[in-house]
């Protein structure tokens, strides 16, 4: 992997937090406010009910079983994943991915 490249302040930066002269300004009081919106944020305090097929439910049991989780967390981390960003249907984006170029070849 390469290095990055870094700016003369980006480096001075990196330099100064390696020798240790950042120093925490993390107050008690603020600690516990993020802490509670942290916990909140993680916090499961609804329930659902869905519909799936048997084959699907069977496949996200066996996912869960290889990863060591139950499948119910393993479903609320796929979710979750999803509505925050970090998970895209590769499908979809193919397809939008197809549409542009045939846009731009047109």
């Amino acid at each position: 992997m390469s290095d990055p490249k870094l700016s003369k302040e980006e480096k001075q930066i990196l330099k100064d937090f390696e020798a240790g002269e950042f120093k925490s300004i993390l107050t008690p009081e603020r600690k516990k406010i993020l802490q509670a919106t942290a916990e909140n944020t993680f916090k499961k305090d609804k329930r659902i009910n869905i519909r799936i097929s048997s084959r699907d439910l069977e496949s996200l049991q066996r996912r869960a079983l290889e990863e060591g989780i139950p499948y119910q967390t393993l479903v609320s981390s796929v979710l979750h994943k999803y509505v925050s960003g970090g998970l895209h249907d590769i499908m979809a984006n193919k397809a939008l991915n197809s549409d542009a170029k045939k846009h731009r070849a047109g």
